[in-house]
């Protein structure tokens, strides 16, 4: 089994992360329970429903209203469609652990 190296979390990093901390599942059954929460998360915020993990966060969706943008390239004014996008926002328990373990920005 791969464990992930530090730097970015993937899928496939979570996926090994359930592997390791719950051994009595497969690697395809730690695949199906990752891809099933993360199709519910997107479908719930497709239907426009907030989301709340005690302890980690919210994922919601906020909608943007049509606006003139620019192309940064020809200086042009285009149109931009409103659009509903989706947000996450860090629980307080997340936030002062991540603040406890960190180390100082690389150079």
């Amino acid at each position: 089994m791969r464990i992930p190296a530090r730097g970015a979390m993937t899928k496939r990093g979570i996926i090994d992360e359930l592997l390791v901390r719950k051994s009595n599942f497969s690697v395809r059954e730690s695949e199906a329970i990752v891809n099933i929460m993360f199709d519910a998360i997107a479908e719930a915020l497709s239907r426009g429903e907030r989301i709340e993990i005690r302890g980690f966060g919210s994922f919601g969706v906020k909608s943007r209203r049509a606006r003139q943008g620019r192309n940064p390239k020809t200086g042009e004014t285009v149109a931009v469609e409103a659009k509903r996008v989706p947000f996450f926002r860090v629980g307080k328990e997340l936030r002062s652990k991540v603040d406890e373990a960190r180390e100082p920005a690389p150079r």
